[in-house]
């Protein structure tokens, strides 16, 4: 028995102190008190964990008896139950008291126990902190140097260094626009295809940036129905909604001093965006179910694959949002405009395959570095990274041979009439043309998501010629 957590319940009604009796007993040694002196003289014995203690007790209430417990013990985790309408007398002491659970009656045993559990756990943290700052006194050098130690290797993963590019790539480019940025504590929209690597820039100009040495975060936007999504961001009081069952602390709380990447932006609702322009205007969150905002200090990078422009022209995105989170634009190029990265990234993303799957020997034929080479990759890095896994899977030796590619890419890279051989040999004027003619169409059916109209009216095209080349070149979406 005496190895079981110490829960000191304070309350002056016998029957409420034998409920909670039987409800703890099996988890907890419980001790009982009826008044804050009997509770005091407890104290002053025993080792507690954690109080529970009713609100409402002749001579005091239990607000400002758990204040007194704070100012001469501090280590006990605090919780105040209360069947009254007092809520705002309790949340008014909270801080003061430091009371981490306020609990309503009539209380849930499965409930009450499970919130024990986590109060014990915050006891634990409590006691670890306590020792970790006692061993900050003995030994700050070595603390600092494991946590200078720890930071440094993620600044290192995540420099942009790290992102691979040739030299003469366009991406050298915006690569040096996001560096120069990293530095000013504004927000940075990233705009791209799927799979070019967002969130990969996004960590760059964190961890390059004064906020480096603080929390990154990441919310997928579009992966989440609005309730959900201000949940995760904002936060919750406890009952807020179905599923509830707890306070919880939002993303954006937990960036605090850091950065909060939240990407698919575009795919947000008009309501939320509403919410969300009020976190970047007045730099506050209000949890779901509260009445009062919390101050945060987070920097916002932004990412999507959708043009924002054409979706406020077509009001499917606020304006004073988009221009909030656009302060400083980022394009991101795909893949099919950067060519000259894809052996460079080829042999970047088959040296991590390898160590993945333990196959150290593995190596590209000539022919099939080729074949990569002359794909268009509209799946971006992504899809080539699931390609060269797909390889690896299937390599029955060292060499990774052109056999192995995806028949779909063969057929497309190494079209009919050109042998493998013909993709490294010079072009001719007319195939040169046509190579350019196609990307020039590509890259504006992306810009407008494929709306024939708005190509063929920027491209000087009727629909019925644009059509004819997109069936050409391959491009065509099921037109």
């Amino acid at each position: 028995m005496t190895n079981l957590p110490i829960i000191l319940v304070v309350d002056d009604e016998k029957q409420s102190q034998e409920a909670l009796r039987r409800v703890l007993s099996d988890e907890f040694q419980v001790l009982t008190a009826s008044t804050a002196e009997d509770a005091e003289a407890v104290l002053e014995q025993e080792m507690v964990h954690a109080i529970l203690c009713d609100q409402r007790m002749p001579g005091t209430q239990g607000v400002d008896f758990l204040k007194t417990v704070r100012a001469r013990w501090p280590d006990p985790v605090r919780m105040i139950i209360s069947g009254y309408s007092d809520a705002e007398d309790i949340i008014a002491g909270v801080n003061e008291a430091g009371i981490y659970r306020y609990i309503t009656k009539p209380w849930e045993p499965a409930e009450l126990v499970e919130t024990l559990r986590g109060a014990l756990k915050l006891f634990q943290l409590q006691q670890e902190s306590a020792q970790a700052s006692l061993d900050l006194k003995v030994a700050p050098a070595m603390l600092e140097k494991v946590i200078a130690g720890k930071t440094g290797t993620l600044k290192r993963h995540h420099h942009f260094d790290g992102i691979t590019h040739a030299p003469d790539s366009p991406l050298a480019e915006v690569i040096d626009m996001a560096r120069r940025v990293s530095s000013f504590d504004i927000s940075v929209l990233i705009t791209g295809e799927s799979g070019t690597g967002k969130e990969l820039l996004a960590r760059a100009i964190h961890y390059a940036s004064p906020r480096g040495n603080k929390p990154f975060v990441v919310e997928n936007c579009g992966a989440l129905p609005d309730q959900l999504l201000e949940s995760e961001l904002f936060g919750c009081k406890k009952g807020a909604f179905t599923g509830a069952y707890e306070d919880r602390i939002g993303l954006f709380e937990q960036a605090s001093g850091g950065t909060i990447f939240l990407d698919e932006i575009g795919e947000t609702s008009p309501a939320f965006q509403v919410k969300l322009l009020r976190v970047l205007q007045e730099g506050e969150i209000r949890p779901l179910g509260a009445r009062l905002t919390r101050k945060v200090d987070v920097r916002v990078i932004a990412a999507t694959n959708r043009n924002l422009e054409d979706d406020v022209r077509d009001k499917h995105f606020r304006r004073d949002l988009f221009y909030r989170l656009a302060a400083f634009p980022v394009h991101l190029p795909p893949l099919r405009e950067r060519p000259m990265d894809v052996p460079l990234l080829a042999e970047r993303l088959l040296a991590e395959t390898r160590k993945g799957f333990r196959r150290p020997n593995l190596n590209f034929a000539p022919e099939t570095m080729a074949l990569m080479a002359a794909y268009d990759w509209p799946g971006n890095v992504r899809e080539l990274q699931n390609e060269i896994q797909r390889m690896v899977a299937l390599a029955d030796d060292a060499l990774l041979g052109a056999g192995l590619i995806s028949p779909r890419i063969r057929a497309r890279a190494c079209p009919a009439g050109r042998s493998i051989g013909d993709l490294g040999r010079p072009e001719s004027l007319k195939d040169q043309v046509e190579a350019l003619e196609s990307r020039i169409i590509a890259e504006a059916m992306g810009r407008h998501h494929g709306n024939i109209s708005r190509v063929a009216d920027e491209l000087g095209l009727s629909r019925v010629g644009l059509r004819a080349k997109l069936r050409r070149y391959g491009l065509e979406k099921g037109a």
